[in-house]
């Protein structure tokens, strides 16, 4: 996978802006906070954030250097900084990758695109409908970065053969992977973060995230075909010129699957494994167990069905669908994340956000968080913002005793991914396909045409849903 890089990150003068950003962060700092560890701990994770925006590519070496220095300075000893790395949203995210990777391998996902074409006889006011929908339930299913990954393909495929512009479909795909993404503990990195650092269950997120998703999802709907009406005319008209032989011929190709044996399996297994997971907290509780265990439990042993079938492919689902690189960025991110709590900081902004938004009025805790996240999300990719905050909400959430902070957060994380190009890796990864395959450049300018759009429509949804929801 290409990523999507604005500029050349090796250049001079970036390194020379990063090593001002450093100091004057030291400086601001040093004049702000008096304990030596709470300036060191912020610094670090400072210099990672800002290192992760400017230099993409290296943001593990710059993770690996920060937590040395955490660990040499004293400011954190090995024991919490291995305890804050989360292992335990690591190893559910390693699980459900190993059997997002056979589900790959078997067609699964191409299989549904086909019939979508297969059903709606390609007309568009039913086709393209139907792949914002289908990319938004498969990022709810399998997480935003593997559907991204497969919706993009198919639609570049799809666009390609059929001579027409993807770009405003390539970014509507993206819209409706980033709202479908908070639907579920599975969608979305922070999603299960959250579920494991809040306590909310699978049940909770489809009786809250997904109906006020589904709503943000329906009425931004008729805004993408009103910008997409000149795409589908053109669509229309290009289509008279294909005969049915040559549409058979593209949907034959989708709908070939190699292994029909395979493809039943992995059905069988990844249901089976969001049984599990909507079933978790009941099966906790009748068990004995404690809280979240059978939430990881499920999909590593998803994994573990898979690993066994397919034993001969077992460690290449390890060593090449698992995205190791990234899961250890995570890692070292939490780890630092944990650091600030350590040394006390997230405690001190708590207090500081409590005394800000009027003594700890609920309502306008929840406006502030939600649209604070939304925003620093979409300057930043969601991940990074959403672990930054989640220390600072614990401590909040205590002294406020409500969960509706931990929805602001999960709401102003994933839907603040629509207002920039780099607000989610979703979008990243889609617009580095489309850079790579049609030479398309994305700008700011042309993404803010409709992206204030994509982003206003779930955030004033989200708003009221807070406001409803708050007691």
């Amino acid at each position: 996978m290409k990523e999507y890089e604005l500029g050349h990150v090796t250049q001079k003068k970036e390194f020379i802006l990063y090593f001002i950003i450093l100091v004057a962060t030291i400086v601001a700092m040093s004049s702000l906070l008096e304990e030596l560890n709470q300036i060191i701990a912020s610094t670090v994770f400072i210099a990672l954030v800002v290192g992760t925006l400017m230099f993409w590519r290296f943001r593990v070496g710059i993770a690996f250097i920060g937590i040395v220095i955490l660990l040499v300075t004293k400011t954190i000893d090995l024991t919490h900084a291995v305890e804050f790395m989360s292992l335990d949203v690591i190893l559910f995210l390693m699980g459900m990758m190993v059997i997002v990777g056979v589900l790959r391998r078997s067609g699964f996902f191409r299989l549904f695109l086909g019939i979508g074409l297969k059903y709606s006889n390609f007309n568009p006011y039913l086709l393209f409908p139907f792949i914002l929908v289908l990319s938004a339930v498969m990022a709810a299913m399998v997480d935003e970065v593997t559907s991204i990954l497969f919706i993009t393909a198919l639609v570049l495929d799809f666009c390609s053969y059929f001579k027409i512009n993807p770009v405003r479909l390539t970014i509507s795909v993206i819209f409706a992977t980033n709202i479908g993404s908070s639907w579920s503990v599975l969608g979305n990195p922070i999603g299960i973060l959250i579920a494991l650092r809040s306590g909310l269950t699978f049940e909770d997120f489809m009786m809250t995230a997904l109906p006020v998703g589904l709503i943000a999802f329906i009425i931004l709907m008729p805004c993408i075909y009103f910008w997409m009406r000149k795409d589908i005319l053109i669509f229309q008209k290009r289509l008279v010129n294909y005969t049915e032989k040559r549409r058979q011929k593209f949907l034959n190709d989708l709908l070939k699957i190699d292994n029909p044996k395979l493809v039943l399996g992995c059905t069988i297994i990844f249901f089976g494994t969001i049984l599990l997971l909507m079933l978790h907290h009941r099966m906790e509780a009748a068990l004995g167990l404690q809280h979240n265990t059978l939430l990881v439990g499920s999909s590593l042993f998803g994994a573990g069905i898979a690993m066994l079938w397919q034993r001969d492919i077992a460690r290449d689902l390890i060593r090449k669908d698992v995205d190791w690189w990234t899961l250890v960025f995570f890692m070292f991110l939490f780890a630092k994340a944990g650091a600030l709590k350590y040394v006390g900081l997230t405690d001190l902004v708590g207090q500081a956000l409590i005394q800000f938004t009027g003594e700890g009025q609920l309502i306008f805790l929840l406006m502030f968080i939600l649209w604070f996240s939304a925003i620093t999300s979409a300057a930043a990719d969601n991940v990074v913002v959403i672990a930054t905050l989640i220390p600072v909400i614990q401590y909040v959430t205590t002294q406020m005793n409500s969960d509706l902070l931990w929805w602001a957060l999960l709401f102003g994380g994933c839907y603040g991914g629509n207002l920039t190009m780099v607000g989610s890796t979703a979008n990243i990864v889609a617009l580095g396909m489309l850079e790579e395959k049609e030479h398309q450049h994305m700008t700011l300018t042309y993404w803010m045409k409709f992206g204030i759009i994509g982003f206003a429509i779930p955030m004033f949804v989200g708003t009221i849903a807070l406001l409803i929801l708050n007691p």
